[in-house]
């Protein structure tokens, strides 16, 4: 490989089984993203790091995105045959994909640090009392000496390397700063964060859930389609065939509601709009099931790390009455969000007759979503 001044190395390849789940913890969904690849998007998104390399275990390969390493049998050897994946570079940090919440002030803080050493960790204060454990509560350990250190850790590059050539191959180690300490390197220490704990039960996911969603912004936006009805077309309205003397005309199925939902949750990253996506000047699409856009729509609010909270639709019509058929395309729109239904909000309305939708020429829908992202 060639030489970067700044790579990221991310470790995933260990069981994880502690946190609980079917999967290793690494692989475990945080808001709809695994923990490797919220770790990866916040190391990759930052300006000063160049290359991200992920280290999974034989066979995982296809479970994460962009470059990986196989690792090893042991912590220390995964590590090890990421750097050498790596090739040549200035700067390594080091991270454990359990931790995926990473600020962009600690990175900051870790290169910062190599400045004026070969390493550098993030390390918090021990708050709670220590005490020696057994049988029954021991000594209490002094704490004000001790410190709580986290990942990602930053390393000269060559300084690493020359570490972990030196190190033991009988021991293992706790973390890379401790091989580092054993080559008789200095090691930093810079100022971590909450947000860095380690993923390691089942309750701490839940507890990365609600720190995360403190980071999340809120965006709205609203979505608008009108389609002629005509004879001899099917009507279908958010995803359910409705019988009607009329359906509506269109390149796909004219689904006017899909389509609205479907806007609104492309213009909540900003993403154009089902056109955009999906060209009517496109024979694929032609007759083409609407719920196709919606669910591609969705990918892409999830791909850049974003949650559908809540869709409230209206459609607009003389006939025919949307009432009886309320519950199944809640439950339509549901499935296709993959959402529970009590997300989901469907109205009706007329326009006294008046105007196109009020002549029963056509039906209108409009769609407002909510997200966090």
């Amino acid at each position: 490989m060639g030489s970067t001044d700044t790579v990221a190395l991310i470790v995933a390849a260990g069981k994880g089984r502690r946190a609980g789940g079917d999967v290793p913890k690494q692989f475990q969904l945080l808001n709809g993203l695994s923990l490797v690849e919220h770790s990866r998007r916040a190391l990759a998104d930052h300006p000063r790091i160049d290359r991200v390399l992920t280290v999974v275990a034989p066979g995982d390969e296809a479970l994460v995105v962009g470059e990986t390493a196989v690792g090893g049998a042991s912590r220390r050897e995964s590590v090890r045959n990421g750097l050498v994946a790596i090739g040549t570079a200035a700067r390594v940090l080091i991270h454990d994909a359990a931790r995926p919440l990473v600020p962009t002030a600690v990175i900051d803080r870790l290169l910062d640090a190599l400045d004026g050493s070969p390493g550098a960790v993030p390390v918090l204060p021990v708050a709670d009392t220590l005490a020696m454990a057994g049988d029954t509560l021991g000594d209490i350990v002094d704490r004000s000496s001790l410190a709580r250190v986290q990942t990602p850790q930053a390393f000269d590059y060559a300084a690493i390397v020359a570490a972990h050539d030196a190190w033991p191959s009988h021991e293992e180690a706790t973390d890379d700063a401790q091989i580092l300490r054993h080559a008789g390197q200095a090691v930093a220490m810079v100022a971590g964060d909450p947000l860095l704990d380690k993923i390691t039960y089942p309750g701490d996911l839940a507890l990365a859930e609600v720190r995360l969603g403190t980071r999340m912004r809120v965006r709205t936006a609203s979505g608008y389609d009108v389609h002629r009805l005509v004879a001899g077309e099917e009507l279908w309205l958010g995803g359910v065939r409705i019988p009607h003397d009329k359906g509506l005309s269109g390149h796909s199925d004219a689904d006017v509601a899909l389509h609205a939902v479907t806007d609104a949750v492309l213009g909540t990253i900003a993403a154009g709009d089902i056109g955009t996506h999906f060209p009517p000047s496109d024979p694929q699409w032609r007759g083409a099931e609407s719920g196709q856009f919606l669910r591609h729509a969705a990918s892409l609010v999830t791909a850049a790390g974003g949650i559908i909270d809540f869709v409230d639709l209206t459609i607009i019509c003389e006939a025919p009455k949307i009432g009886p058929w309320r519950e199944p395309i809640r439950q339509r729109i549901a499935a296709l969000l993959r959402l529970s239904i009590d997300q989901i909000s469907v109205k009706a309305t007329t326009t006294e007759r008046l105007g196109f939708t009020g002549r029963g020429e056509g039906i209108a829908a409009q769609a407002i979503v909510t997200i966090r992202i």
